[in-house]
């Protein structure tokens, strides 16, 4: 059991698999269902357009902070060990009950659900499984087959790092395959229309409009999300002053390219106000652009693209929690590392439970609101502390563009934030709440296990 309790994690990563691993959890269900929801909100393809671009220099600009930040703190918890270090371990513990309740076991929900919503468009009689045995709503059957997806993956990461990266390793050359083929094929022989980008309802710039293109940015923001994966398993990444780094900025930038492309397709392939609302936007558009056959192929191949999203999430949610607990900020069991497979079993478990959980309740709209404003508060500390890590002359890795890029990417996250709060307030008010209940945990879980833990690490 001391063998469980107090086993290191080893630096076996190099950049080929940690650049998959942040690819990986950016393309997920955010840019496979947001556009739609968008063009709701926006009804103008241009603006949609621009909104994603600037989703994608403010995600390349927070890859480059935590760049310098992976370089010189390279251990697991991405914001946890950054804000313990930085600035007070209870920062640092609220971000990581933020990842525990939001940043990873909601996007691993919606990855499923998205996975099972392709894959009942490929194929509508998936669910009739369902009906036989007894389950009267298809969405409930969606739900069941999601959270066995769930299952199943966390089963295949519990069988340890090398086995469960090669199985994330194909799953994210098969995602970035679809989507070049998603966009080749769609602009080379799709029958869309140009002239889609030109229509579309004007768009009023008053107060009323900024609120909408905050909340927009915040949904955009939730499909970047993941741009900082790597920096998660850091007590894992071989040579990490530079593979981090690396890793960061060019999982960002091919993934800020493959969005751009992709969302051009949409608009080609489907008029705005038929865009308005669809979640399976990529199926109606392969539909769309070459027909009912290629409609199927493509919206199964989304379902398995999905996997890979939910694949990165198992990987990098645990290794949080697992600093926590080895910290003395959670529960303790949750920092075994399985003695075969070397592997924070315990947390893996945890984790697949909680997103299980979430599959069975919210809306699309809601849980991305909600997502998205919780995840967007501590980075915003995180970035901050490129200002103290300076000062401090501790950085092994001179950020570029300091100090623009920092001042850039807090400017217009905390815009964002604002802009999001005054048109969801309520979705807001309980992401905010999330971290206020975090408070008192951090004092329950100071008090109760921190001095064992510190015990055990001397």
């Amino acid at each position: 059991m001391e063998e469980n309790s107090t086993g290191k994690l080893e630096r076996k990563l190099g950049l080929f698999p940690l650049t998959n691993i942040v690819i990986a959890n950016m393309i997920g269900a955010g840019i496979f269902t947001t556009s739609g929801l968008l063009m709701s909100d926006l009804g103008n393809p241009v603006l949609m357009i621009v909104l994603w671009i600037a989703g994608g220099v403010i995600a390349l600009c927070g890859a480059l902070c935590y760049g310098e930040l992976g370089a010189a703190i390279p251990q697991a918890g991405g914001e946890y060990a950054f804000l313990s270090r930085l600035y007070h371990p209870l920062l640092g513990f609220l971000s990581g009950w933020v990842s525990f309740i939001v940043g990873f076991s909601a996007p691993i929900a919606a990855s499923s659900i998205g996975f099972s919503e392709y894959l009942a468009r490929a194929f509508p009689h998936v669910l009739d499984w369902g009906a036989a045995l007894g389950l009267t709503s298809p969405a409930l059957s969606k739900n069941i087959l999601s959270i066995l997806v769930i299952a199943l993956l966390t089963f295949v990461h519990l069988r340890g790092i090398d086995f469960g990266t090669l199985i994330q390793n194909y799953l994210t050359v098969l995602k970035v395959g679809l989507i070049v083929a998603l966009i080749l094929v769609g602009l080379t022989f799709g029958n869309g229309d140009f002239n889609h980008f030109t229509l579309g309802t004007s768009f009023s710039f008053d107060f009323g409009g900024w609120k909408t293109i905050g909340l927009s940015l915040l949904w955009i923001m939730f499909a970047y999300s993941g741009w900082n994966a790597s920096t998660y398993i850091g007590s894992e990444v071989k040579h990490p002053e530079a593979t981090i780094p690396r890793s960061l900025v060019l999982g960002t930038g091919i993934v800020s390219l493959l969005y751009l492309s992709l969302n051009a397709v949409y608009v080609y392939a489907i008029d705005p106000d038929t865009m308005k609302g669809v979640i399976s936007i990529g199926g109606l558009a392969m539909g769309n652009l070459v027909g009912r056959s290629m409609e199927t192929l493509f919206s199964l191949m989304i379902a398995l693209a999905l996997l890979s999203s939910l694949s990165a999430f198992i990987i990098l949610g645990p290794r949080v929690y697992y600093s926590m607990a080895k910290d003395g900020y959670f529960f303790r069991f949750v920092s075994e590392i399985s003695p075969k497979f070397r592997v924070p079993s315990k947390a893996i478990v945890l984790q697949g439970t909680i997103a299980a959980v979430i599959v069975l309740s919210g809306t699309m709209d809601q849980i991305l609101t909600y997502m998205g404003f919780s995840l967007g508060i501590f980075p915003l500390l995180a970035v901050f502390g490129i200002f103290r890590l300076r000062r401090s002359k501790k950085h092994h890795r001179v950020l570029p563009g300091y100090p623009v890029v920092p001042l850039f990417y807090l400017f217009f996250g905390i815009a964002m934030l604002l802009l999001s709060f005054l048109e969801r307030p309520v979705e807001s008010s309980i992401s905010i709440l999330t971290v206020v209940v975090g408070i008192p945990a951090y004092y329950f879980f100071k008090s109760r296990y921190s001095k064992s833990a510190t015990a055990l690490s001397s």
